[in-house]
């Protein structure tokens, strides 16, 4: 089996575009959850919950021409951008035709085009129009984004598109780190993207009871892990990671960021929303199997951490069968209450912030915690960055319908 190393990341998310931006902000424990701005206001005003992750400032036009965005949903647009950046810092911006056969895309994404899904459904059954714009489908297709990808950048290698609800990214360079192991391919740009702030999806969730009220203070309102947490936040963005072999990477001279050290997926097959404790504490050891690592290997989880009642008193059950008595001198964050959940795009984004915790030394906390839970007594790192050698991190996404992936990586 072949070592896979980390070469390349890009993300543009709420709280910053580009990785730099986008760690900074983490590390100052700054929200990105705001009053939802891209949505007309007569639709958001018809919305209980009215409070995102949004990208701000986000302008197409600066990134593509007006014909290219004929056919780009948002979703498809944020996996380009978070793919260039993570070419440029590779050093893989133009692929030659070798190359390009020994790429290969592996992009995530629990909604798709849902952006273009949504305005075009409103078109046919609220203003009763008989015709659609012919690129409709490419738009919204949930494979989109892998498609644009390949062609954007000429990925001639293996190319799909993981969609497991909010384990769709993690699953994504789970799936391309094998691939690289194996042989089937050199370079992967792997991850995940979405753009789910849609009037359809709010409503949806908003049905479900699990979103975060805004009670007049959007940036405080997703509070994973503190005792007067309230629900999720929708966020909005991609984040993409160019994963190589360890030995081309050496021969190119190409910056090695970190090292995908294991991998662990498996299913709850108990409950369509509720998770297990069994199930994430099993993917979490299969990870650390595959690593061939112990748990005290561990320095630092980026949690799942959805900020429900629900989810993060499990969750905290998970690590403590994991790392028994450890478990509680391990720091532990949820980088969700700053970037909200991408649902498919998540895992990713999660990954970066583990990534740069490892090259820079600092764990990113868990903003807004005000208050203390017995179910949930672990160290969450709260509202302050921890500067502290890690060496290795390890990140989990807990999907509905019990679908868990947990990655770690470690410094090379």
């Amino acid at each position: 089996m072949r070592r896979v190393v980390i070469t390349g990341m890009g993300v543009i998310a709420a709280p910053g575009n580009g990785v730099a931006d986008f760690f900074r902000a983490l590390v100052a424990g700054r929200s990105g959850s705001r009053p939802i701005r891209n949505l007309p206001p007569e639709v958001v005003g018809r919305l209980n919950c009215r409070i995102a992750a949004e990208v701000a400032d986000y302008d197409p036009l600066k990134h593509f021409t007006e014909k290219e965005l004929d056919q780009l949903d948002r979703f498809s647009q944020f996996a380009l951008v978070a793919a260039r950046q993570a070419l440029t810092q590779a050093g893989l911006e133009a692929l030659s035709e070798a190359q390009q056969l020994r790429t290969g895309v592996c992009i995530g994404t629990a909604y798709g085009g849902m952006e273009s899904l949504d305005t075009h459904y409103f078109a046919l059954y609220a203003k009763n129009a008989t015709r659609l714009p012919p690129l409709v489908i490419p738009r919204v297709m949930y494979n989109a984004a892998t498609c644009q990808v390949s062609m954007r950048f000429l990925a001639r290698g293996p190319c799909l598109t993981p969609t497991t609800a909010c384990s769709s990214a993690t699953h994504a360079l789970g799936e391309a780190y094998r691939m690289i192991q194996q042989g089937q391919a050199d370079w992967m740009l792997a991850g995940g993207s979405d753009a789910p702030i849609t009037y359809g999806v709010i409503r949806c969730w908003e049905a479900m009871r699990v979103l975060a009220p805004e009670n007049g203070q959007a940036a405080r309102a997703c509070r994973p892990f503190s005792g007067d947490r309230q629900g999720i936040v929708i966020g909005e963005g991609s984040a993409v990671l160019v994963l190589e072999d360890y030995e081309t990477a050496q021969r190119r001279g190409a910056p090695i960021l970190a090292e995908v050290a294991g991998y662990g997926a498996n299913s709850d097959a108990s409950h369509i929303t509720q998770p297990s404790v069994a199930g994430p504490a099993r993917a979490m050891r299969l990870a650390l199997e595959d690593a061939g690592m112990s748990p005290d290997a561990i320095d630092y989880v980026n949690a799942h951490g959805t900020a429900t009642k629900v989810n993060d008193a499990i969750e905290t059950r998970a690590l403590k069968e994991v790392f028994g008595e450890r478990a509680k001198k391990i720091p532990v964050s949820s980088t969700k209450s700053m970037h909200g959940h991408v649902m498919g795009a998540s895992g990713a984004i999660e990954l970066v912030a583990a990534v740069e915790a490892i090259r820079q030394g600092i764990v990113p906390p868990t903003a807004n915690y005000s208050t203390p839970d017995p179910e949930c007594d672990l160290d969450y790192v709260p509202n302050q960055a921890r500067q502290t050698p890690v060496r290795t991190a390890l990140s989990s996404s807990f999907a509905f319908g019990g679908l868990n992936a947990v990655l770690i990586v470690k410094r090379v």
